[in-house]
């Protein structure tokens, strides 16, 4: 019954006819929800003593990771998750940024800057994270994406023997299972877990801005087969019209694994040591309003995130150890966690407007005969992932190579922003400042679409640190976005390439147009100036919750890294980092398929 406030705020914002309709479809989605829910693997009511091992966060690695460990019987597992378990409501494609309202997210937020996040409450950018089983893989718009090749031939170039492309291509491919019926069969997975396919929904604008992407010279391509550079629909972890999470993959029907136990709704706040063998060994967790201790004969593993690894680990004694003791606390290894924070930023979503055609705004999906066809065959616009359709990318270095390093993404979502108050507060608006962007929009119900100019390959990078030495003490986040101008310079040119887009024959069928209402704040520059568009920048600066780089994979020699190449913290015993924080950099393209696939890699 938890989550009769998510069904009723979901299904709430369907336009029903009859008051009828509206009770037998809440009846139904709780009669799926139910059915779905019974492969769920169950809390553990109590723990044992002692496993050997504990994984700390059931999110987009932790998952894979508590599969693969359990696979072999002689080996028991704890599974710890600090939030609750998955719904059906939650594997709605279109639902995914509703989901960032609800218990499933920690919501953080960042420190206040006089440099981004301007156009943003108290001037600070809102971060959501998966606070639920599957964590990120639940609460993020299903977009899967490998990155460019070279992504990871630097980090093995870096001094990580294992990381190359050609020897994390097949645990790649060993996660997936691929419907997708034109990816290059030698690069795409077919026998994995989790399925990879198209939505089953494309709206005019994502049909016209793909053909608008080829009349403008980008070829279709699958960018998760040999080359990445030019257009696509989305591939997408969705399945038979359902998000298809990290959780329902790897962990669902898994409850004939006597030697698998979960624990859910239970913070991890400190990783036990015995100091004399300088070894983890246990973890101290809090539960229904009491602490509780489990120990691990082998290895804790932190699969938290990029934000909540660094901040387990220095609340342990892992970190900068002049910080560490400005803290209260007394560090156990002098490491730089927390740093190398990096992430991809969108200016702002453009918002163009479009004469009345088929798109994904508010308007036109919320509809009952909508409804009825996601609940009944899958079909329809709510198997849209979020909204987003389609994506482009580019190499502005060397724009007619077509086997580039992508600086720059353009992702396409079939709807405007603000015909969605929601967004407003998803990305934290001051309220003045949106409705002056977009009251407009929401008053006269303007069909459009968006296009996020994504930096793919950012320069600038920044910190997580503690405020306190209280586990319940949310840490302080530094993104420093912009810090590296070349990010600025690389904004304007992906903005440049929408705007082009926007004028190609194609998009122009739909009288496609850019909202050229001034961002407030940035008045004083020349509408679609170079210097308009890096204030804009600064104003709306979207994060796309691709966090990653804060427990930095290298080797020792490397006064940056945190972890070895198999995911080992420097200078301890039994204890591991695994997910998306040991990056050495982001990659070019979406993170969540990197971070399922460095779950595969190092249980081997």
């Amino acid at each position: 019954m938890q989550y009769l406030p998510l069904a009723a705020g979901i299904l709430g914002m369907v336009s029903f006819s009859r008051p009828q309709d509206s009770l037998l479809s809440m009846l139904s989605f709780l009669q799926d929800g139910g059915e779905r829910m019974s492969h769920e693997l169950p809390s553990q009511p109590v723990v044992r003593p002692e496993y050997d091992f504990i994984i700390v966060g059931a999110g987009s690695a932790g998952s894979v990771l508590a599969n693969r460990l359990s696979e072999v019987p002689d080996w028991s597992v704890l599974l710890i998750e600090a939030g609750p378990g998955e719904n059906l409501l939650m594997d709605i494609p279109m639902a995914a940024h509703y989901l960032q309202n609800f218990n499933i997210n920690w919501d953080y937020r960042t420190k206040p800057s006089d440099q981004y996040c301007l156009a943003f409450k108290n001037n600070q950018c809102r971060f959501p994270r998966g606070k639920v089983m599957g964590g990120s893989s639940v609460l993020n718009y299903m977009i899967y994406t490998r990155g460019n090749r070279r992504d990871f031939d630097h980090w093995a170039d870096l001094g990580n023997p294992g990381w190359s492309y050609k020897e994390v291509l097949p645990y790649f491919k060993k996660l997936e299972h691929s419907v997708v019926p034109d990816a290059n069969p030698a690069y795409a997975g077919k026998d994995g877990p989790l399925t990879i396919s198209y939505p089953r929904f494309r709206s005019d604008t994502a049909k016209a801005f793909v053909q608008g992407a080829i009349e403008d010279g980008a070829p279709y391509v699958d960018y998760n087969g040999p080359t990445q550079i030019g257009v696509s629909y989305i591939q997408s972890t969705t399945k038979d019209g359902k998000r298809d999470s990290t959780n329902v993959a790897y962990l669902y029907d898994m409850r004939n694994r006597s030697n698998l136990h979960v624990k859910k709704n239970s913070q991890v706040t400190r990783i036990l040591f015995d100091r004399s063998a300088n070894q983890a060994n246990g973890v101290r967790f809090f539960h229904a309003g009491r602490f509780h201790t489990v120990r691990a004969r082998r290895e804790v593993i932190v699969s938290s995130g990029a934000i909540g690894s660094p901040h387990l680990l220095m609340l342990s004694g892992i970190g900068p150890a002049d910080h560490l003791r400005s803290n209260g606390i007394k560090p156990i290894a002098d490491l730089p966690v927390g740093h190398n924070f990096q992430d991809h930023t969108a200016a702002g979503g453009l918002t163009f407007l479009v004469n009345n055609t088929q798109t994904l705004t508010y308007k036109n999906v919320f509809r009952l005969d909508n409804f009825m066809k996601y609940q009944y065959d899958k079909r329809g616009p709510f198997t849209s992932t979020g909204g987003c359709e389609a994506i482009a990318f580019y190499d502005s270095e060397r724009p007619g190579d077509p086997d580039g390093w992508p600086d720059y993404e353009l992702l396409h979502i079939g709807g405007t922003i603000g015909a969605d108050p929601t967004y407003e507060v998803n990305f934290n608006y001051k309220h003045k400042t949106f409705q002056t962007l977009f009251g407009e929009i929401q008053r006269r119900n303007y069909d459009g679409f968006t296009v996020f100019p994504l930096i793919m390959r950012p320069r600038s990078k920044g910190r997580i640190s503690l405020n306190g030495s209280s586990p319940f003490q949310y840490p302080i986040i530094e993104p420093n976005y912009f810090d590296d101008p070349y990010d600025l310079d690389i904004s304007v040119r992906a903005i440049r390439k929408a705007i082009e887009l926007s004028r190609t024959g194609a998009m122009q069928r739909y009288n496609a147009r850019l909202l050229d209402i001034p961002m407030p704040g940035c008045e004083h520059y020349r509408f679609d100036s170079d210097d308009y568009w890096k204030c804009f920048s600064r104003h709306a600066t979207f994060t796309i919750y691709h966090h990653v780089g804060t427990c930095k994979m290298g080797p020792r020699k490397d006064p940056t890294a945190v972890v070895d190449a198999r995911l080992r913290v420097h200078g301890v015993k039994g204890l591991r980092v695994i997910d998306a924080s040991i990056m050495p950099d982001v990659p070019a393209g979406h993170t969540n398929a990197p971070t399922i696939m460095i779950g595969e890699k190092v249980p081997t």
